[in-house]
């Protein structure tokens, strides 16, 4: 019999930095995420925050309201889910340093992303962001304050004062700020215990480390989501931090958003093979050290890149991920019990699914989107790029000026008719499944960037065909 998950936490995490799900989805899935073994929720709001006063401006324009902050809340304490929020605090700040407003608190002037931690200001901000957050979120335990890629930390001009003085470096820029921002939380709200992104920390030196008291003030959650994970790498780390003063640390996997920027379908089999070696790390770290893991979702790679895959597609790769976690490892019986959870008897992990993928909520979300991976693009450039009448008789020097064979018309244009209305059909199918789960802005971008384009390369077609055809009759 398998051994029981070596994590007492499993949060799932919520990245609402892209394709925010409405809250009506999240009253759908959360009774799932808690069946399939999630005890904890992680959500990162980003710009989905009802945030007051001088930091309205940094709502999405769908972002969530107070009230449904609390209908949230609310339905993961129906569920036995415990929230952990998650607010940027040093890195990964553009949705707060993009406006003008707050772009003198940058580190790189010309960069949006990471926080001048020489300016008062600075801590004031996140200060104000954390209180507002945790007005809503009374009763919390844990708050992450993120922290993770603060890339060009040191370069700004006054840090580079900073660092020409005394023995300042940059190890101890971020320890020093990271520090002040967990004392702000424990100040203000001394029952939460900070948690960070552990990547900043890791190439600290021991001494550095213990000397800055940060083991007093956070505990750090290690991420790795590559279906290699080094095992031995990780408990090596796990023991530095216990060798620094750390008491308490967390894992951070991935079940989807970390295989490519603009990927459409969660490989499974790389999520599964992440989770079994994270199992391993457990098994061989040191005892008692690890609080949980947060099986992270990305659903963009930062505030301005593309959408990865929507969380519904993702759905199965969670339900293997934490049903691995839950027994303690991959088995038929995980397979088994997460695809009856899901709906399906066809759970595939080493391949894309493509048949009977399942009833679980937004399973209908799932199949357009694999029916439109497999065959839109390959169905398009199958016309356009292969079909020898098209290449042959209507290529781009043929289109310009409008020149085609009358006789070779009825070799593409029946075909080019059929393809356009059969994904027309299908777009206007995902168009009202993605709108029951999303809000329209996200509805829009994920179409313009992966359905759009390839519709309109078949109405260009036939709008020059029908050009053509005119020209000759003439």
């Amino acid at each position: 019999m398998a051994a029981p998950s070596p994590f007492p936490q499993q949060l799932v995490h919520l990245d609402l930095k892209g394709a925010p799900p409405r809250v009506s989805y999240l009253a759908e899935i959360f009774p799932l995420f808690r069946a399939l073994g999630a005890s904890g929720l992680l959500v990162e709001y980003e710009d989905m925050f009802p945030y007051d006063g001088p930091l309205r401006l940094l709502q999405a324009t769908h972002a969530y309201s107070p009230s449904e902050i609390q209908e949230i809340l609310l339905l993961a304490q129906r569920h036995e889910l415990e929230v952990i929020p998650l607010v940027q605090t040093f890195g990964h700040m553009e949705f707060v340093l993009k406006h003008k407003e707050f772009s003198h608190l940058r580190e790189v002037d010309a960069f949006p992303n990471a926080l001048n931690p020489h300016q008062e200001d600075s801590l004031v901000l996140v200060g104000t962001m954390i209180d507002q957050v945790m007005a809503l979120h009374r009763g919390a335990r844990w708050f992450h304050i993120g922290s993770d890629e603060v890339y060009y930390l040191g370069e700004g001009e006054a840090s580079r004062q900073w660092l020409q003085q005394g023995q300042n470096d940059v190890a101890k820029l971020c320890l020093t700020q990271v520090a002040a921002v967990a004392r702000r939380v424990l100040t203000a709200h001394p029952a939460v215990k900070p948690i960070v992104w552990d990547d900043m920390l890791r190439g600290i030196g021991e001494q550095s480390l213990t000397e800055s008291g940060i083991a007093q003030l956070v505990e750090p959650m290690i991420w790795d989501y590559v279906a290699d994970l080094d095992v031995e790498g990780k408990v090596a780390l796990m023991e530095k931090y216990q060798r620094c003063g750390f008491t308490k640390l967390w894992a951070a996997s991935a079940f989807k958003g970390a295989t490519g920027v603009n990927q459409s379908l969660t490989p499974i089999g790389h999520h599964l093979r992440n989770h079994v070696q994270w199992l391993k790390v457990a098994d061989r770290g040191p005892v008692g050290m690890l609080q949980g893991i947060a099986l992270t979702g990305w659903q963009r790679y930062d505030h301005f890149a593309v959408l990865c895959e929507l969380l519904p597609v993702g759905i199965p790769s969670l339900a293997v991920c934490l049903q691995t976690l839950q027994h303690g490892g991959y088995s038929e019986k995980v397979k088994d019990v997460a695809g009856k959870l899901l709906g399906t008897s066809n759970l595939e992990v080493d391949v894309f699914m493509r048949d009977d993928l399942g009833t679980f909520p937004g399973s209908d979300v799932l199949a357009l989107v694999t029916q439109i991976s497999f065959h839109l693009r390959c169905s398009v450039e199958e016309l356009l790029e292969r079909n020898r009448y098209v290449t042959g008789w209507f290529s781009p020097f043929h289109r310009k000026r409008k020149l085609i064979h009358p006789v070779m018309i009825q070799h593409f244009q029946p075909e080019a008719l059929s393809l356009l209305a059969q994904w027309e059909a299908v777009r206007q199918e995902l168009q009202v499944a993605l709108e029951r789960i999303l809000y329209p802005d996200a509805v829009e971008e994920w179409m313009e960037e992966n359905v759009h384009p390839l519709i309109q390369r078949l109405q260009d077609l036939l709008r020059d065909l029908d050009r053509a055809m005119e020209a000759t009759d003439t």
